[in-house]
C-alpha cells in the first residue's frame, strides 16, 4: 500500500492504532505529504518555471497572434499605435506648445521616446491583469503563476522586435548615421526587458487582490508618460534658461525614473545629436536587477494566494 493510501486508511480508521483520531497535520507529516498548492522553495520554483518555458512561449505567441485577429490591419496596429501617438504628440507639443525648441532632430527624439515607453507601458499594464484576468486557468491547472506575467512581457517583446525595425528605419530617415553604438541596442533592450518583467510581477501580485488597480492604471501610466521626458528634454525644461531654472540634482532625480532612464539610453545609442549621459547605464542596470530580483521574490511570496476567493 502506498503512503497516500496508508494515510487515507489511517485517517478513516481513526489513527494507526485505531484509537483517538490523529490530527490531519500530524498524519500528513508522518507520511511525508504536503499540500498540492504549497509554495515551493525559490530554487524549486525557478526550476518549475524553466520546465514550463515552452508553455510560456506558446501562450505568449498565441496571445500575440489573436490580439489583432479581429481587425482589418492585424499585427500592423502594434506599429501604428505608437506612430499615431507620436504624430499627435508632435503636433501638440512639438508644433503648438514648442517643446521641440532646442532639441536637435526632434522627430527621432520623440519617436524613440514613444516606442521605448510603449514597450514598458504595455508590459506593465498586461502584467497587472495577468492573475486577475486568468483565474479560470489558474484554478484549473497547477503551474508556477509567474509564468503568466512573464508570458505577457514576452508577448510585448515579440511585438517590440517588429517595432524596432520600424524605429531604426525612421531614425535613418531623419538622417541620423549608423554608429558602433547601435551594437549596444540589444543590451539596452535586455536591461529594459528585465525591468519590465520585474515590474509586471509586482503589479500582477497587487492586481490579484486590488481589483480597482486596472481602473487607476491608465491615470498612473499617463502621469508616468508626462514625467519621463518622452516629448520634451528633461535637462532643458528643468535646468535650462528657458525652463524652470531648477538645480541640476532635480533633473538627475527625474532621470532616475526607470522609464526616463531607458528612453535616454536608447536615444544615446540611436542619435548622434543627443547629448550622452554616461551615468544612465548605471541607472538602467540598477533598475533591471532591482526590479527583476525584487519583483520575482515579491511575487513568489504570495504564490499560494493566487486564484483564491
Amino acid at each position: 500500500m502506498s503512503q497516500p493510501e496508508s494515510a487515507i486508511a489511517d485517517a478513516q480508521a481513526g489513527g494507526p492504532s485505531n484509537g483517538t483520531p490523529e490530527p490531519l497535520a500530524k498524519l500528513a507529516a508522518r507520511y511525508g505529504l504536503r499540500r498540492a498548492i504549497a509554495r515551493p522553495s525559490l530554487l524549486v520554483y525557478l526550476r518549475q518555471l524553466w520546465e514550463r518555458r515552452h508553455f510560456v512561449m506558446t501562450y505568449a505567441t498565441s496571445r500575440n497572434v489573436s490580439k489583432y485577429s479581429n481587425s482589418a490591419l492585424g499585427q500592423l496596429w502594434q506599429v501604428l499605435t505608437p506612430l499615431l501617438n507620436a504624430a499627435i504628440y508632435f503636433l501638440m507639443f512639438g508644433v503648438i506648445l514648442g517643446a521641440s525648441k532646442g532639441i536637435d532632430n526632434y522627430p527621432a527624439f520623440l519617436i524613440t521616446g514613444m516606442f521605448v515607453f510603449t514597450y514598458t507601458q504595455r508590459s506593465v499594464s498586461g502584467g497587472a491583469k495577468a492573475i486577475s484576468g486568468n483565474l479560470s486557468l489558474i484554478r484549473a491547472l497547477h503551474f508556477p503563476r509567474a509564468a503568466l506575467p512573464l508570458a505577457y512581457t514576452i508577448q510585448e517583446f515579440q511585438q517590440l522586435l517588429i517595432s524596432m525595425g520600424v524605429l531604426l528605419g525612421l531614425v535613418l530617415l531623419t538622417q541620423e548615421p549608423v554608429t558602433l553604438l547601435w551594437l549596444l541596442i540589444p543590451v539596452a533592450l535586455a536591461l529594459q526587458t528585465m525591468f519590465n518583467v520585474g515590474a509586471s510581477l509586482v503589479l500582477a501580485r497587487v492586481g490579484s487582490t486590488a481589483r480597482d488597480l486596472n481602473q487607476l492604471l491608465p491615470f498612473i501610466m499617463r502621469t508616468w508618460l508626462y514625467a519621463s521626458g518622452v516629448f520634451f528634454s528633461i535637462e532643458d525644461r528643468v535646468v535650462g534658461p528657458n525652463g524652470a531654472g531648477l538645480p541640476q540634482w532635480v533633473a538627475d532625480i527625474m532621470y532616475f525614473n526607470p522609464a526616463a532612464a531607458y528612453i535616454e539610453l536608447m536615444r544615446d545609442l540611436l542619435m548622434q545629436t543627443h547629448p550622452a549621459r554616461p551615468y544612465i547605464w548605471a541607472v538602467c542596470v540598477f533598475w533591471a536587477l532591482f526590479a527583476l530580483l525584487g519583483g520575482f521574490w515579491y511575487f513568489w511570496r504570495a504564490e499560494e494566494k493566487y486564484g483564491r476567493g
